[in-house]
């Protein structure tokens, strides 16, 4: 007999996020998040994404024990924007049982009937910055820092529950090139000359913090308006994430492009993968969970991979080659860092400006997430 139970306060979402570390215990791809940092995400009281967003997070019982879990979201802003009644789910986890699946899914869609919602929509987080997309290849591959895993069988209960694809997302691996790719060093240099752009770093974390941080984020808000799904960032959750994610990432490797007049013009954000670091932590930053990802963080050689987190330029510069002064930039750090591959983060497929970014890189495709829709 199942059973579902709505989820509410600190203790039971600290539940509803180790049932999935639970179900992938063993597991040599799946990434346990930091459950501490993972509840403060899912708090409405932390989190300012809440805002504007309607939740309810549900967790399947058999028999008393824990068999899946799933969260819904109204995001009303996105679908102001889109001007549709789209319920999304997202942080759906289950054992290999069609009637455990069926059950979460019809739980989450009847809510979001009650919320005067027409369609479903995910796995799509309660916003686009966070997790899209469930992996339907390449589960012989260890996910980027930010990116989830799941088991192959995702795919099989949500087509037997009448879905089908809606976007999709591929995921790219390189090789760090022993040199500068000579197009990108050409294109770099006519760019710095046609529009007297410079590209730098700041390595003063409050400074970066105070003078770059809001204009990173401003930035991304213009250079991801008409990518699917996205919707701009609000003041409050850009203050969230400059709080949440900018002090973790190492400065060195972040670039920044500006003009004469110190406007941003395009950044370029990667970090040191952390994922063997969280697998080594196994959820905890105490007692050593911490020094594995400090370790990874700051010390060279630590991990032989980059993760490609960001990359936004300014509209009115996107096709220009200002990407390549980041590159020219970024490259030699990478090396001096040891880092042997590169890994780009959900790409959409039909995104072929930031594909042929890659191109002189030689990227293997070698992961692919969609979404799945229904009517409700």
């Amino acid at each position: 007999m199942l059973e579902i139970r709505r989820i509410e306060g600190r203790r039971e979402l600290r539940r509803f996020v180790e049932f999935a570390i639970d179900l992938y215990r063993g597991s040599e791809y799946y990434i346990p998040p930091i459950i501490s940092m993972e509840v403060d995400m899912h708090d409405p009281a932390k989190n300012p994404a809440f805002q504007f967003c309607d939740s309810v997070y549900m967790m399947a019982y058999r028999d008393g024990k824990a068999v899946g879990r799933i969260a819904g979201f109204v995001n009303h802003r996105s679908n102001q924007k889109y001007d549709n009644k789209v319920c999304r789910f997202c942080w759906i986890d289950f054992i290999d049982d069609e009637e455990v699946s069926r059950f979460l899914l019809d739980n989450v869609s009847q809510w979001g009937r009650e919320q005067g919602m027409d369609k479903l929509v995910g796995p799509l987080a309660p916003t686009d910055i966070d997790n899209e997309g469930v992996l339907i290849e390449g589960f012989d591959q260890l996910p980027t820092t930010v990116n989830t895993y799941n088991y192959p069988y995702y795919e099989r209960h949500f087509e037997a529950y009448g879905m089908t694809r809606e976007a999709t997302w591929y995921e790219f691996r390189m090789e760090t090139p022993k040199a500068i790719p000579e197009r990108h060093l050409r294109m770099s240099q006519i760019v710095k000359e046609r529009y007297g752009l410079r590209v730098f770093t700041e390595l003063d974390s409050k400074k970066f913090q105070r003078q770059w941080g809001k204009k990173l984020f401003e930035l991304m808000n213009q250079s991801y308006a008409n990518i699917y799904g996205f919707t701009e960032l609000t003041e409050e959750q850009v203050d969230y994430y400059i709080k949440l994610y900018l002090p973790q990432v190492p400065l060195s490797l972040i670039r920044l492009v500006a003009d004469k007049d110190d406007n941003l013009i395009a950044f370029g954000l990667s970090i040191p993968s952390l994922s063997r670091a969280q697998q080594r932590a196994k959820g905890h930053l105490f007692p050593f969970g911490w020094i594995y990802l400090l370790r990874a963080l700051y010390v060279k050689g630590a991990t032989d991979t980059i993760d490609f987190l960001l990359m936004g330029v300014r509209p009115d510069y996107q096709g220009k080659g200002v990407n390549s002064l980041i590159f020219c930039d970024l490259i030699p750090e990478y090396q001096r860092w040891g880092f042997k591959y590169m890994e780009t983060n959900a790409e959409l497929v039909n995104n072929k400006k930031i594909q042929n970014v890659w191109s002189e890189f030689h990227p293997r495709h070698h992961k692919t997430r969609c979404t799945f829709t229904c009517p409700l």
